[in-house]
């Protein structure tokens, strides 16, 4: 590595791939965290634990799936993503541990939380299905993912701004992957029509809930709809399937996931992602 500490590495002109091996304990070692002036820490820590979590969880979910892709270059780009997206997570974890002035580490946030402290949407939760399902859900979740951090590369703290534009170099590739997948399999045959065709019905119900503007956001939700659906819109027709019909699940007294109300998956998925942490909270490897 040509640079001296993680904040380099997500500034610099390289496509390396961050999550784990970088040799730092702490991600945002050596970087200047100081929340600057005129920038709200409690905002700019609530939306980074969003962003955090959304990478996270989906991240865990696409991790379940090596060993299990059609083909071996798949698993390696299905891992590649989840790799990514973990990447993401500690530092975004770690810059909102850093900016409410709590000092919590990118660990605690990950290991020692419980289910109503996170803030993920449900969308990202989604588990099981084909591989239909999984290139749906990667499709819907790095297009919305991208347009949100392309708008966050001009944020105002640029510790978010240089992890926004690491990942959208990361999360336009996820999405021009996820989308040749569903053109293959929309425009193949028969069966893999019908399978990729469900795997967009049994998603949709969760995908309004993306678009739900929250308090404490720093990019508004309900922009980027526009730009989401146009791109969706140009993956249905080139795999020759059809938009979903199908109604929106409503939250609980109108919550949802950035509330902390997720659904019945969350809680098995944090028991197996938490559990060797909390089992051994003092342990290192």
């Amino acid at each position: 590595m040509s640079f001296d500490n993680a904040y380099e590495a997500i500034t610099e002109e390289n496509d390396s791939r961050w999550a784990f091996g970088t040799g730092f304990d702490d991600p945002l070692s050596g970087v200047d965290t100081s929340v600057p002036s005129g920038v709200d820490g409690a905002r700019l820590a609530a939306y980074c634990l969003m962003l955090g979590d959304d990478a996270l969880v989906f991240s865990h979910r696409l991790q379940e799936w090596c060993t299990n892709a059609p083909e071996l270059e798949d698993e390696v780009a299905i891992a590649n993503i989840a790799l990514d997206l973990l990447g993401q997570a500690r530092l975004l974890l770690s810059r909102a541990g850093k900016a409410d002035g709590s000092g919590r580490g990118e660990d605690a946030l990950a290991y020692f939380r419980g289910e109503q402290e996170f803030r993920n949407v449900r969308f990202t939760e989604l588990d099981g299905g084909h591989f239909g399902h999984l290139i749906a859900r990667l499709v819907i979740f790095s297009a919305w993912r991208l347009a949100l951090l392309q708008r966050l590369v001009a944020s105002e703290d640029p510790v978010l701004a240089a992890i926004a534009d690491k990942g959208v170099k990361e999360v336009t590739y996820h999405r021009d992957y996820a989308a040749q997948w569903a053109v293959r399999l929309g425009d193949g045959t028969e069966l893999s029509h019908r399978r990729m065709q469900e795997g967009f019905d049994a998603a949709w119900p969760y995908v309004d809930e993306l678009f739900q503007p929250h308090p404490d956001e720093l990019v508004d939700a309900s922009s980027v709809r526009e730009e989401f659906d146009a791109v969706l819109d140009q993956v249905f027709a080139a795999a020759t399937l059809a938009r979903p019909e199908r109604a929106a699940y409503a939250g609980v007294s109108g919550h949802t996931g950035r509330d902390g109300v997720h659904t019945e998956a969350m809680g098995y998925l944090l028991a197996e992602l938490q559990s060797v942490a909390r089992a051994h909270p003092d342990a290192t490897w």
